[in-house]
């Protein structure tokens, strides 16, 4: 059960409700997360940022949807776990294997797998990774904009992770325990 009250869309006035009706055209549907949110708008405001921000970038759906994975596992976030398990099949249409790999932090394509490696890398050491942990990732062609990008997924991310866990988000999705 949650710790805060889920604002329904219907129910949502001034700012709120703007940005719980940008998330329905935008996607179709308002998950629950967005409702909770919804109780401070500069939260869900920042979130819709940059969530466009990111989707706007050079890395695609199915890599954020790994690195999304990933971060969900480290930080113990049901919700998300659970969220980019389903986009990730469904939506950006990665298999099964790679979504299960990918919350261990692996990928059988090299790429895929050195920007999952930087990421556990970083979010291990809260930013201060040695330069060898960059470069294998620049050996297996990731590029300083992909590293950029990955950073802004990973605050991204952690927003999201950190929010669900504390807010005790229920979880509409098909869960995926941790």
């Amino acid at each position: 059960m949650t710790n805060f009250a889920a604002i329904a869309p219907e129910n949502a006035t001034g700012q709120a409700a703007d940005l719980l009706s940008q998330v329905e055209k935008s996607l179709g549907l308002v998950p629950e997360m967005t409702k909770v949110m919804a109780n401070s708008p500069a939260l869900l405001k920042s979130y819709l940022v940059l969530s466009g921000a990111v989707g706007g970038g050079v890395l695609p759906a199915a890599v954020r949807e790994r690195l999304a994975i990933e971060t969900a596992q480290l930080n113990g976030c049901e919700y998300c776990l659970s969220a980019h398990t389903y986009i990730g099949a469904n939506i950006a249409e990665v298999d099964a294997a790679e979504l299960a790999s990918a919350r261990r932090g692996e990928s059988e394509d090299p790429h895929i797998a050195a920007l999952l490696a930087l990421s556990k890398e970083i979010t291990a050491n809260a930013g201060d990774v040695d330069a060898s942990a960059v470069e294998a990732a620049r050996a297996a062609g990731v590029t300083d904009e992909e590293i950029g990008e990955l950073v802004a997924n990973l605050a991204l991310n952690v927003l999201t992770n950190y929010f669900n866990v504390l807010a005790g988000v229920d979880n509409e999705w098909p869960v995926v325990t941790l």
